[in-house]
């Protein structure tokens, strides 16, 4: 099944900055921090066009972090004419050194790897995205390479730490707005990192802030809905918070063209099969499928120690238990499972 944060299976939001991740440990922080200043982010891949981005109608586009460096061999990489969509381009660690090296920056890789807190200095240049900020803070860095060269490239140094002498930087070119910083804003470690989030959204991309969290379900269900089509859907349900979740809200989406399955593995807490029936079937009124596995899954462990053992064995007699019980679903062709999003 499409996931919510992909530009083809969204629905279209009046405010969305799509955030290219490149894939930053923080990717899913930063998305957080922009929905926290009221507008709505989704994760996108870095190859995604630039002509995808824009039927999104962005008011700006954000480049995530990374683990790479842009010398590695299969370092990611992105669309170059994402930088003249004509919306401001925020540009973080990885993602501004990517982009700059695209403008015609020099970067440099570093001999030793930069991580943790550092003092940071505003410099002469005004820039927006620094407005209300301290001349002097501190900013968490956390990167191999840096900008050595803006030389010929129409960039100007908005902020410098005593290590990193273009940790802000910021380029014009008619419509094109390009802000980078070599800092991770979205993390506490910043103490002014939303500050300039906010400045980023509100003051340089126009973003008007409206958007909450409450309006989440709605928009899942909306765009859930649309990816689905007329289709039926299995999803796998354990009664833990996340499955619960996702079928809550596939239910709202497609109504009876859900069907749950349950399995009981014969190792569940004490009364919650029935607590999983009486609130699926019963009061959300789902197609739930209960299958009583518990004595082949008990019979698989029987006499077994080892704990990754175990863990093997009841995978291998879930996938089983699963496939058998989903061949007498007639129709289904999309599968739903709600996990945390580390799993995926």
């Amino acid at each position: 099944m499409a996931r919510p944060d992909q530009p083809g299976s969204m629905t279209q939001h009046e405010e969305v900055v799509p955030i290219l991740d490149f894939g930053s440990q923080t990717a899913q922080l930063i998305a957080r921090r922009v929905r926290e200043a009221g507008v709505y982010a989704v994760l996108v891949d870095p190859a995604t066009r630039a002509e995808k981005l824009k039927a999104m109608a962005p008011k700006g586009i954000i480049l995530s972090g990374g683990p790479a460096s842009v010398y590695d061999e299969n370092a990611p990489t992105m669309d170059p004419e994402v930088l003249s969509i004509g919306v401001p381009v925020l540009g973080i660690c990885y993602g501004m050194q990517l982009a700059c090296r695209m403008l015609g920056a020099e970067v440099r890789p570093n001999s030793k790897r930069e991580f943790g807190r550092a003092p940071m200095t505003r410099g002469p240049e005004p820039s927006s995205f620094l407005q209300a900020i301290p001349e002097k803070t501190s900013v968490w860095m956390s990167h191999g390479d840096q900008i050595e060269s803006l030389a010929e490239a129409g960039f100007k140094t908005i902020a410098s730490t005593p290590t990193c002498p273009h940790a802000a930087v910021e380029r014009r070119a008619g419509d094109a707005v390009f802000l980078g910083v070599q800092f991770h804003p979205e993390v506490t470690h910043t103490p002014h990192g939303r500050d300039m989030l906010q400045n980023f959204l509100y003051e340089i991309c126009g973003y008007a802030g409206s958007w909450r969290m409450a309006d989440f379900a709605t928009t899942a269900a909306e765009t859930l809905r649309a990816s689905i089509g007329d289709a039926h859907v299995i999803c796998g349900l354990s009664g833990g918070v996340d499955s619960s979740v996702a079928a809550a809200l596939l239910h709202r989406a497609i109504g009876d063209r859900l069907h749950c399955v349950f399995v009981d593995n014969g190792l569940l807490r004490k009364n919650e099969r029935a607590l999983v029936e009486t609130t699926f079937r019963d009061h959300f009124k789902i197609d739930l499928r209960v299958v009583d596995a518990s004595e082949a899954f008990l019979s698989d462990l029987a006499g077994v120690t080892d704990p990754q053992r175990k863990r093997k064995l009841i995978g291998a007699r879930f996938v089983d238990v699963f496939r058998d019980a989903a061949k007498d679903i007639g129709g289904a062709t999309h599968l739903a499972q709600g996990t945390l999003y580390p799993d995926v």
